[in-house]
């Protein structure tokens, strides 16, 4: 397979990315892999679509951060492309990172994937699905059963109402952002800065008022849905628990958490199948689901990551789970287009 990798910025990955493993796992497995930037994208007088990408010489690398090394180091191969030549296009870039001067490459990956796939490349997550959850709005489309109570608002009245009506600890959280920045909670038996805290969020844009689940005390699992359906390989299941250090709140790792096991029981799979539906119509190839007791705190659409810590825990390598999805795509494609080609020669 020819895949392209589209990330923020090639130089800023890190060995422990998703993105990073599955590069050299395609490689080791004899695929072309090509990492591309938001800043390398050109569209053509011809209408295609050229990237200055990114890729290794040689196939055997004895650890993901050797892998890196090499893609991002001098001996590196800088080759313009032509998007039209890969099989496959995955989108994992994490918008939330681009901000202020670089607010321009929130979209970019979006806008070229979707002329990509207009060309006939695999692109995933679908650019279409992707720009629907640009925001954290996109949450609020999943069933009401399992999502915790929610109300979206700049407005203070409206915000401090909710807290009344709950009658319990409260979430607050910016609608854009990630990795847990801007967390607060507000609680039942003091809320005498809960003027300040809106006024904190509300500079930066809409907040989020959200139920408090006492389950989140425990911390959250992360279980990733390939297809639609909780990634499974080799008995083992794609996940793993992070948990709260101190009276942190946030169990994100970006946040100080901490890792764990997960053990994926019958409620976690009901979470999963409850959304199946949505994500499999919106083209979510790879999705990262966040889950706290029977409830949805996150879905991670754009560039789920973690499946080396899930790796970590199961001793399973679930890159080769998703190059083999991959694999079977583009073997898919290959025969729709040569059925298509044959039925119209037929015709002729």
């Amino acid at each position: 397979m020819n895949i392209g990798f589209f990330v923020n910025d090639v130089m800023t990955e890190h060995a422990g990315y998703t993105t990073n493993r599955l590069g050299m796992s395609a490689t080791r497995q004899g695929h072309q892999a090509w990492f591309i930037g938001a800043a390398d994208f050109a569209y053509s007088a011809d209408g295609k679509v050229r990237a200055m990408a990114s890729s290794v010489a040689g196939k055997r690398y004895s650890s993901k951060e050797a892998y890196l090394a090499a893609l991002q180091g001098p001996k590196a191969v800088r080759e313009r492309i032509v998007l039209d030549d890969l099989d496959v296009l995955m989108l994992r870039s994490d918008p939330s990172t681009d901000t202020g001067l670089r607010a321009w490459a929130q979209t970019a990956g979006i806008s070229f994937g979707r002329v990509a796939m207009r060309r006939g490349v695999i692109v995933l997550n679908d650019p279409e699905g992707l720009l629907q959850a640009a925001n954290k709005l996109y949450f609020q489309l999943f069933p009401d059963e399992v999502r915790p109570r929610t109300i979206i608002s700049q407005n203070r009245d409206d915000i401090r109402a909710f807290v009344k009506e709950m009658g319990g600890n409260i979430i607050l959280k910016p609608l854009q952002g990630s990795g847990g920045a801007g967390v607060f909670m507000v609680k039942i038996d003091d809320r005498s800065n809960i003027n300040q805290m809106i006024d904190t969020l509300t500079r930066d844009g809409y907040v989020i008022a959200q139920e408090y689940l006492p389950a989140a005390a425990e911390g959250d699992t992360r279980l990733f849905l390939m297809n639609g359906r909780p990634l499974r390989y080799r008995g083992k299941y794609a996940a793993f628990r992070r948990v709260r250090r101190g009276d942190d709140l946030r169990s994100n790792i970006h946040a100080g958490g901490m890792l764990r096991a997960a053990e994926i029981t019958d409620t976690h799979l009901r979470v999963a199948e409850i959304v199946r539906p949505k994500l499999v119509q919106d083209g979510m190839f790879l999705v990262g689901l966040d889950i706290v007791g029977d409830k949805l705190m996150e879905i991670n659409v754009f560039s789920p990551g973690g499946l080396g810590s899930a790796e970590r825990f199961e001793k399973v390598d679930f890159t080769q789970a998703v190059l083999e999805a991959l694999e079977r795509k583009v073997s898919y494609m290959t025969d729709y287009r040569r059925n298509f080609a044959n039925s119209e020669m037929a015709i002729l």
